[in-house]
């Protein structure tokens, strides 16, 4: 079972067919990017826990039958009378996505220590989830505990930079899991707020050196590529109608925890087996799904029937 381990939240979506310049309705979806992974992974019919706080509230109540509805485990979920943290969404034209959270005294950051299941083979945390305090080194010593016990460790920080407060010891405290981390996923726009402003396939390639099997950048429309220590292997992006891109990296990440389950390559040492052509593989089952999930509104991600079984 993979446990997934993070935020969840209520994104407020503007109603698109609201005229340009004017504030219209703003529509709940559910969200949040570790809830986002669980979802997509029960979808795809991988044996998948979510581990955070949610509210006893009426948001809450829908983000956890939600969960059960996809088919994920819900026994390391958390209840508690702290509100749903909220993300306010704001649509590009090209459907990309930014936000502006409403965090403070909520649920999620109130998530406290416990075990994993026995049968708990990765564990795949990320995004607020890393950021918000007292969870966040809730989360970190669950990083370092579960590595240490050998269990795959999966990684997307999903940067929200303005709820980092010290750049500079985010950065620090990032390179400080990279030993323990056995697959990190991270966009093109996080590698280069991570990197503060460096190259971003360097930063990649360093990255991968201080301890992941397999550094993978997503790039929107531009596809994917994997950093590995035998070198890199991208695949373009699939063209479809955008939506809009919310939950696209969240897929990747799920998609690609899926395919290596199914491959029996959920492990350090299997990530560092593959060869270029599964990789290419993993990489293309990851972006048929993202794609999927960027052409409908909200983070919908696709159930495995929706995608290519070869």
């Amino acid at each position: 079972m993979i446990v997934i381990g993070g935020e969840a939240l209520v994104d407020l979506v503007p109603d698109p067919a609201t005229a340009e310049g004017e504030l219209g309705p703003l529509h709940p979806l559910l969200g949040g990017g570790p809830y986002n992974v669980a979802i997509a992974l029960g979808r795809l019919g991988v044996p998948a826990a979510f581990y955070a706080k949610v509210s006893t509230d009426q948001f809450g109540d829908k983000l956890v039958e939600r969960l059960v509805a996809s088919n994920v485990d819900i026994e390391l979920v958390q209840r508690g009378p702290e509100p749903t943290t909220l993300a306010v969404v704001g649509l590009a034209e090209d459907g990309s996505a930014r936000y502006s959270f409403h965090t403070e005294g909520t649920a999620t950051r109130f998530v406290t220590a416990q075990e994993l299941p026995a049968r708990t083979t990765a564990l795949c945390l990320g995004t607020l989830g890393m950021v918000l305090e007292p969870g966040a080194s809730v989360y970190e010593a669950a990083l370092f505990r579960e590595a240490e016990r050998g269990r795959f460790v999966a990684l997307d920080p999903n940067i929200r930079a303005d709820l980092i407060t010290d750049p500079d010891a985010y950065r620090a405290r990032f390179r400080s899991w990279l030993p323990a981390v056995g697959l990190l996923k991270v966009s093109d726009d996080d590698a280069g707020w991570l990197a503060d402003g460096g190259d971003v396939l360097d930063a990649a390639r360093d990255w991968q050196r201080q301890g992941p099997a397999a550094v993978v950048l997503t790039r929107g429309a531009d596809g994917l590529t994997a950093v590995t220590a035998d070198g890199e292997v991208t695949v373009p992006g699939q063209r479809v109608q955008v939506a809009d891109t919310i939950g696209a990296g969240d897929t990747v990440q799920a998609a690609l925890l899926a395919w290596l389950h199914r491959n029996d390559a959920l492990s350090a040492a299997g990530v560092r087996k593959l060869d270029g052509e599964q990789w290419e593989q993993a990489l293309r089952f990851a972006a048929a799904a993202a794609a999927i999930t960027v052409s409908r509104p909200g983070a919908e991600p696709p159930w495995a029937g929706e995608l290519p079984t070869d």
